[in-house]
């Protein structure tokens, strides 16, 4: 068995489970988030368990390191559901003694008890969306909750759980500098052990994108300040003991999302719910893996096949190649050097590495290669210098 057939043990193995819906849509949104009235939530507990017969069998003899409870909303999912699912996943899978799992949580669908009863599930992660600390910026953003009510469900949170993360989102309309530095320090004083810091991108096919390209979109700040934002960002939390340890993500030594660490060191993870994307590897070779978006037509199809998999693909070596550099080059850590030759055969030109060593992009050894503060500033370019031609 060559390093690659096993490649990807070391970036581990997790289990994403999207749950499609939300209470309203964000304009800035692009993940797969329906808004519907009526969920049948045991109908939709019953495909779940489905997909995890399905995709275990196919994994079995695995450690399971992460469960990722994306979305959509999954703080909507009843805790009854939630438990249900876990207490299947506990039975399918050997578990690692560490085994992180983290629900995604909005501050609108926060109460105490509901809280307390996904900890009892087996929830030991919380991931919440406040967006911002400002009620004028929330309702731009489209957010349901105001200011207030998400420092009140970060405060439930904390008292439920031991690692609680939450979203905020910088170079948003009209935010001066000054403005994203008070935001930043209150945020980081609240922070318990992690935090997401997202500069806005305004996407295709949403409201945003549309609204842009009409030009109703006003105040974006300029890439400049967007700049000086990622910068400052950077500062302030490594000052705070938040350093970044990925391009968007800060936490406290230790306590990284163990589960999109996975993702960044181009581990393998089951998808399965509308929309969910995987990564598996079976007889050395890894496959891209895709389901259907539409909520109702997964759960048609999951009833009829018995599996809400819409489309597998075994990736060429230069895909692969791609995704390992993209993914790991997002890491403080870097990429490991010794991965990257068993993968694509070769090691990066020499000459690209020391010019972009000579300006202050990357630091590279024989073991690591990882791109510097700057560098992760313009991380596109840089990836595309190291890309192979």
């Amino acid at each position: 068995m060559t390093h690659h057939d096993e490649d990807w043990r070391a970036g581990g193995f997790g289990l994403y489970i999207h749950w499609p819906f939300c209470a309203a849509k964000c304009p800035y949104c692009d993940f797969n988030s329906h808004v519907s009235t009526k969920i049948d939530q045991h109908v939709w507990a019953e495909a779940y368990l489905s997909e995890i017969d399905r995709v275990s069998r196919e994994t079995e003899g695995r450690v399971l390191n992460t469960v990722f409870f994306g979305g959509g909303t999954p703080s909507l999912m009843d805790p009854d559901v939630v438990d249900t699912i876990l207490t299947k996943v506990r039975s399918s899978w050997r578990l690692s003694n560490d085994l992180e799992i983290t629900l995604e949580a909005n501050p609108t669908s926060i109460e105490a008890g509901r809280f307390r009863a996904y900890s009892e599930a087996g929830v030991n992660r919380v991931s919440m969306g406040m967006q911002a600390f400002n009620d004028a910026d929330l309702r731009k953003l489209g957010r349901m909750h105001s200011a207030a009510e998400g420092r009140k469900a970060f405060d439930i949170a904390r008292s439920v759980f031991d690692r609680v993360s939450f979203d905020l989102i910088y170079a948003r309309q009209d935010q001066t500098l000054d403005h994203w530095r008070q935001e930043l320090n209150e945020a980081l004083s609240m922070a318990i052990d992690h935090l997401s810091l997202y500069q806005l991108t305004v996407e295709d096919g949403t409201v945003f994108g549309a609204r842009a390209e009409r030009g109703l979109l006003k105040g974006i700040p300029d890439d400049d300040s967007a700049a000086d934002m990622y910068l400052l960002t950077q500062d302030l939390a490594e000052a705070a003991g938040f350093p970044a340890y990925e391009v968007s993500n800060h936490a406290k030594l230790g306590s990284e999302s163990r589960h999109n660490l996975i993702y960044w060191r181009y581990g393998d993870y089951l998808g399965i719910g509308p929309g969910a994307h995987g990564r598996l590897t079976r007889n050395g070779i890894r496959h891209a893996t895709d389901t259907l978006k539409h909520p109702g037509a997964w759960l048609s199809q999951v009833k009829k096949t018995g599996s809400g998999e819409a489309f597998r693909e075994a990736l060429r070596r230069d895909e692969e190649v791609t995704e390992f550099l993209l993914f790991g080059m997002r890491l403080a850590e870097g990429l490991d050097r010794h991965r990257y030759i068993a993968l694509s055969g070769a090691d990066f030109n020499e000459e690209r590495l020391a010019h972009l060593t000579s300006i202050g992009m990357i630091e590279a050894d024989d073991n690591k290669i990882r791109a510097t503060r700057e560098g992760r500033a313009v991380l596109n370019a840089v990836i595309r210098e190291l890309l192979p031609d």
